[in-house]
């Protein structure tokens, strides 16, 4: 957890990915305890909901093995959020998407979230959780800037998209297949979704920012005017063949 001028910075190897933070505010004491319990939240976190681990509560519940009730109560909650998540997309996220019990469109954008939200609690109010490359931003990195994404284009290489800013809080989650390739599934075929090259879209907090982007990639046709439904969401999506579109609102978070 080294120090810097402007604050303290960590990467975590974890839940199959790299997990990154940036706090900026003067890293005492508690904002360090935070940041370490932070990190083994993430590690609980990977341990409960993994689907290649045999023996998380996630796969033992997929087998049968055991019960909701028997599960640790983070959980009831994932999966109450997932039920959330899956009525407002009309169906169209699901915990199923390939006829397995799968609930990680949502987990890693809600632990993300939890992770800022525990530096927060300690005194951190100038953060930014990355999760995989989807953020949960806090403040701002320095007083007089706001913080700045680029958005890496889907279909060229080295080049970005679009540079989001965001000078008050902010979710920020892309959903595609460059770097992992087809692995959402639409949830009414189990066929992967192809619609688009990626789809980002910002919001307030990460996990239902991060969840709405699944479904909405997901969906494919109709995506644009769901996401134009959603108070206080944007998207941008770019497609197969190189189109893009941006719903009414995005433009005023790009830099």
């Amino acid at each position: 957890m080294p120090d810097t001028a402007t604050g303290l910075r960590h990467i975590e190897h974890v839940m199959g990915t790299v997990f990154s933070f940036d706090i900026r505010d003067e890293p005492t004491p508690a904002i360090r305890h935070a940041l370490a319990a932070a990190v083994r939240q993430l590690h609980r976190v990977d341990a409960v909901f993994s689907t290649y681990r045999p023996d998380s509560h996630i796969s033992r519940l997929d087998r049968g093995e055991i019960h909701l009730a028997d599960c640790p109560p983070e959980v009831r909650e994932v999966m109450s959020l997932c039920a959330q998540a899956a009525h407002v997309s009309e169906g169209w996220f699901s915990v199923v998407p390939a006829g397995t019990l799968d609930p990680s469109g949502l987990v890693k954008g809600w632990a993300a979230e939890a992770a800022s939200h525990v530096l927060y609690e300690a005194g951190a109010q100038h953060t930014c959780v990355n999760g995989g490359g989807d953020l949960q931003l806090r403040g701002r990195p320095t007083p007089a800037s706001a913080w700045r994404v680029g958005i890496a284009h889907p279909l060229r290489p080295g080049e970005l998209l679009t540079v989001v800013s965001a000078p008050h809080d902010l979710a920020v989650a892309t959903s595609g297949t460059g770097e992992r390739g087809h692995h959402i599934f639409n949830p009414h075929t189990g066929a992967p979704a192809d619609s688009f090259a990626s789809l980002t879209l910002v919001g307030p907090r990460l996990t239902l920012t991060d969840t709405y982007a699944t479904a909405a990639f997901a969906r494919g046709e109709g995506a644009r005017e769901w996401l134009e439904t959603l108070d206080g969401y944007e998207g941008l999506a770019v497609l197969p063949d190189g189109r893009e579109w941006r719903t009414r609102g995005f433009s005023r978070h790009e830099a």
